[in-house]
């Protein structure tokens, strides 16, 4: 005698002629999506009729075991994500919850192959340590409405709680730093300015920004690395590299330069080497500032300027928000749960260190 199929919400789906990830939230009671009346009970009929039965998960059961919290994260080669973790294993731990990383190696393909696991994994929370790629922005908010998550975003906006970040505003004191200390000619090197990576040109464009309202927009030079590069698998040394590299080239071929701005701290320590090894002295030739305030940074030999934008703090806060949402949703009914959306963000703040000072007047190009 053959066993009877078991009714699976693709079958509720199918019957009510709507998606299973609607079934889903419907037959959980996940109301804080808005539903029409006529759908809900479309789809309840049909689970009713199908004979469905939700499957029962039991929140008492997965307190007994590990409490997880996934957290995505685009490359561990450069220490402002290492310092993101931190952050957000400080909290997690303190509260009894694992960590689960998901390294996406900025790859599309393995963006989504996280994505998918999540049903398997079933974490009690996920947050991403950057914006997640647009093509699953949609499947990302959807995630949101059944499981606490947040980003640690560079957008403006995003409809998930988030702590943003206005990178225009980091540019922006970058380049007020270098105009207060009487520079001129500048350069703003970058990692690749692809669309996927909107965050980096915003910082570009804060810094050009301000050399514009001084009148000075044809000073500033861009270089950035070319977009292949972030089409392979970042390495240790990627980003110092590509400072490197492009300081090589930069100073060959635009010697009056007095101060370059790299787009994070690893490329500005490229920058330094790069100038050091062309016997440039900084900052007495060329300035240099960064932006993160890794721990490499405020190194005594090192004692790089920078924008610090409060990394560990900001893991911190991804990670109470989460804590925050679980609690709501333990000890709430469905009735009372409130839906919120929590947005936060820090001021950058300017570290003035060793490696950038005044002008040279009169510069005299490469020393001898």
């Amino acid at each position: 005698m053959n066993k009877k199929k078991k009714v699976t919400s693709t079958d509720v789906a199918r019957a009510a002629g709507v998606s299973q990830a609607t079934v889903s939230m419907v037959l959980n009671k996940k109301y804080n999506v808005s539903f029409s009346r006529e759908t809900i009970e479309r789809i309840e009929q049909a689970a009713k009729e199908l004979g469905y039965q939700t499957p029962r998960r039991s929140r008492k059961a997965d307190t007994k075991g590990e409490k997880l919290i996934v957290v995505f994260c685009p490359t561990l080669t450069n220490p402002y994500y290492v310092m993101l973790l931190q952050g957000i294993e400080s909290i997690a731990n303190e509260k009894g919850y694992g960590v689960f990383v998901c390294n996406t190696q900025r790859e599309l393909r393995l963006e989504e192959r996280y994505l998918r696991m999540m049903k398997a994994v079933h974490p009690m929370g996920i947050i991403y340590t950057f914006n997640p790629s647009p093509v699953y922005m949609e499947q990302v908010e959807m995630l949101a409405h059944s499981i606490p998550l947040a980003i640690i975003s560079n957008r403006e906006k995003v409809e998930v709680d988030a702590i943003n970040q206005d990178n225009t505003k980091v540019g922006k004191l970058m380049a007020r730093h270098l105009l207060d200390l009487g520079h001129r000619d500048v350069a703003f090197l970058a990692t690749p300015l692809t669309k996927r990576q909107k965050q980096r040109s915003k910082r570009v464009e804060g810094f050009v920004s301000e050399f514009e309202k001084a009148g000075l927009r044809d000073h500033v030079i861009i270089r950035a690395a070319a977009d292949a590069m972030d089409d392979i698998r970042p390495r240790a040394d990627s980003e110092y590299q590509m400072g490197y590299e492009l300081t090589r080239d930069l100073m060959k071929e635009h010697p009056q330069i007095t101060a370059i701005a790299g787009l994070n701290d690893m490329m500005a320590m490229g920058i330094i080497d790069s100038l050091n090894e062309q016997r440039y002295k900084v900052p007495g030739d060329v300035s240099v500032i960064g932006c993160d305030n890794i721990f490499y940074s405020s190194l005594h030999r090192i004692a790089l300027t920078t924008i610090d934008h409060f990394v560990q703090l900001k893991g911190r806060d991804a990670c109470e928000i989460i804590m925050r949402k679980i609690k709501e949703e333990q000890n709430r009914s469905l009735e009372e749960r409130p839906t919120s959306i929590y947005h936060i963000e820090y001021e950058p703040k300017l570290i003035v260190r060793r490696t950038t000072g005044y002008a040279k007047a009169n510069r005299d190009g490469k020393k001898s």
